[in-house]
């Protein structure tokens, strides 16, 4: 199969799937205007692909049918593979106004941990169900995160068994789970679902030790979309969020049927925390390739206001630049650097170097705050006592706001690049940027331990005990 149009991708979420939205049924995705923004935000990954500018980039072709397929699915082979992937990653997100589109990488994600993790018969699942996924050029998603109520307790132990998804049924046909995954990104603009286990899992769990893959529109899978930054956002006052949303979903898995041939974790503890491990190595790396073109905007967005007020030379704004650079930097070094120092596992899979890709998410999520305060500071209180867009669109009111406003630069630059600095720090659109920030593909504290536990200490150790005179 070809690779599809942005409108084909359009056309194949008009399938029946079961989608709530501001406490309504939504029969038709498309015909939502909230949820509009977040389709034609997702159709410029598909859009790009027929870009002659950006072919090279995101597609690649199968060196035995000799058809086209999407560069996410590349399987990574090397450090170069991955350096690839980044880049496609980082260059869609830019045209995505630094909000990642999400509907291939978290699914290749996800489809590459099964391809190296799994073997057997499993292993044979996986990649019959790789295939479909990359010759149908489809849109991805994973549920991964269960509600988990009490947190203190193991998903056996709760006393409601549904906040873990969990087997309820089985037949020579396939199983039946019930449950519900929270934080869905793009679930209910994809083609299919991946589920993931969230955690490891003890003996006890053994029905909560499962991965599958559901089509979005499966009879039970119900997608409860998140109101947030919902309503019209005019494009003067939000220049990003106007034309740039993902969704978030709660999905409820309501007694699905799903079938052997899309079972590929069943009742298995033991793999159900090195599958969610495994995921979660290309996920962090795809994670801070998305960053890219963030970071890279606080450093412009603010270099820029800074010259429109006439302050771009002042010491302490050079100071404020200087260290937004050098927070772009260690980003962008640490990314590139988890893919040359990538190692090699199961199925001849090239995965980035887990000590690597964590130090760059936590070196992100951690100092992220820190630099909107810098880039807030650069632009001033305008961002939030500024006008709004219909004052703009108002001819007489607008000639007043052009003379008051001017400053080193008119002030049409001086309220666009503010309203752009604002829909990215202060409004709606900058607080999920901030949140996900701290919490998106794991939290800090959960980059700690496995920065801890992926460092090689042997050496460092060997090299105090020689200089401390205590080798035998």
């Amino acid at each position: 199969m070809a690779l599809r149009s942005a409108d084909e991708y359009r056309a194949a979420l008009k399938d029946g799937r079961s989608l709530y939205y501001r406490g309504r049924s939504i029969p038709d995705i498309c015909a939502e205007p909230d949820l509009r923004v977040a389709v034609d935000h997702a159709a410029i990954d598909y859009e790009l692909a027929h870009d002659p500018a950006h072919r090279e980039l995101t597609v690649d072709i199968d060196e035995q049918t000799g058809e086209e397929y999407s560069s996410y699915y590349r399987l990574p082979r090397n450090g170069d593979d991955l350096l690839h992937r980044s880049k496609l990653i980082e260059t869609v997100t830019a045209a995505g106004g630094t909000m990642v589109t999400l509907i291939k990488e978290i699914g290749s994600d996800g489809l590459f941990s099964i391809l190296r993790l799994l073997e057997g018969d499993k292993l044979e699942r996986a990649e019959a169900f790789y295939r479909h996924c990359r010759n149908g050029d489809l849109a991805v998603a994973v549920a991964q995160t269960d509600v988990k109520g009490d947190r203190s307790l193991p998903p056996h132990a709760q006393p409601d068994p549904d906040m873990y998804v969990h087997v309820v049924d089985e037949s020579s046909d396939g199983i039946v789970v019930r449950g519900a995954k929270c934080h869905t990104s793009i679930g209910a603009n994809a083609d299919e679902i991946i589920v993931f286990p969230t955690r490891a899992m003890g003996a006890d769990d053994i029905d909560y030790s499962l991965a599958f893959a559901v089509p979005a529109n499966a009879p039970g899978v119900n997608m409860y979309i998140s109101g947030y930054s919902a309503g019209e956002h005019d494009e003067f006052e939000f220049p990003l969020s106007s034309r740039h949303k993902m969704l978030e979903t709660l999905t409820v898995f309501d007694d699905v049927f799903v079938p052997w041939d899309r079972v590929f974790v069943y009742k298995e503890p033991e793999l159900a925390g090195r599958l969610a491990l495994t995921f979660v190595e290309y996920h962090r790396f795809t994670a801070v390739s998305y960053k890219l073109p963030l970071v890279d905007l606080l450093v412009g967005a603010s270099a820029l206001i800074a010259d429109l007020n006439g302050v771009g030379k002042a010491k302490h704004i050079r100071e404020k630049l200087t260290q937004l650079v050098i927070f772009a930097e260690k980003v962008r070094a640490l990314t590139h650097m988890a893919a040359i120092r990538a190692r090699v596992g199961g199925y001849g899979l090239a995965y980035p170097d887990p000590l690597t890709t964590n130090l760059a998410k936590y070196t992100f999520a951690t100092g992220y705050h820190e630099m909107l305060e810098l880039v807030q500071d650069c632009a001033g209180g305008l961002l939030v006592t500024g006008p709004g867009g219909p004052d703009w669109h108002n001819p007489e009111i607008r000639t007043v706001l052009e003379k008051y406003y001017r400053a080193a630069g008119t002030g049409e630059e001086r309220l666009r690049v503010m309203n752009l600095i604002a829909d990215l720090t202060v409004r709606d659109f900058g607080g999920y940027h901030a949140v996900l920030a701290v919490h998106a593909e794991g939290s800090i504290e959960a980059e700690k331990m496995q920065i801890l536990r992926s460092y090689d200490a042997r050496g460092p150790l060997a090299y105090a005990r020689h200089l401390a005179g205590l080798e035998t």
